[in-house]
């Protein structure tokens, strides 16, 4: 890893025309020619935390239930819930499962 000498952001690698360059995004200084095979380059992405809906399960008995057609099987009873999915400024979010396959889908405002 190696930092720009001027802002002191990091050099991220570019490859212009055969050449591997250095290149920093903040102030565009430049550092030509560097030996692109001591150089190893790994990105770590974090796997994103599953949101859990609700947790309904063995409750779901408990829900209301609205005349709603199921997108999967064409059933047209389901139970309903609302939830705040977004920020507090925002509407809530409707969630719908089917009373016969279980299937669950949502709706916005």
């Amino acid at each position: 890893m190696e930092f720009c000498p001027k802002c002191g952001s990091l050099l991220l690698p570019q490859e212009n025309e055969g050449k591997f360059s250095l290149i920093c995004r903040k102030c565009g200084f430049i550092k030509d020619s560097f030996d692109h095979n001591s150089y190893r380059f790994n990105e770590a992405v974090k796997p994103r935390n599953a949101i859990v809906v609700a947790d309904i399960e063995g409750k779901i008995d408990l829900l209301p239930k609205i005349n709603a057609a199921c997108k999967k099987c064409g059933n047209f009873e389901a139970y309903w819930w609302m939830q705040q999915t977004r920020a507090a400024d925002e509407p809530e979010t409707r969630f719908y499962r089917c009373t016969k396959c279980g299937f669950t889908w949502r709706e916005f405002s």
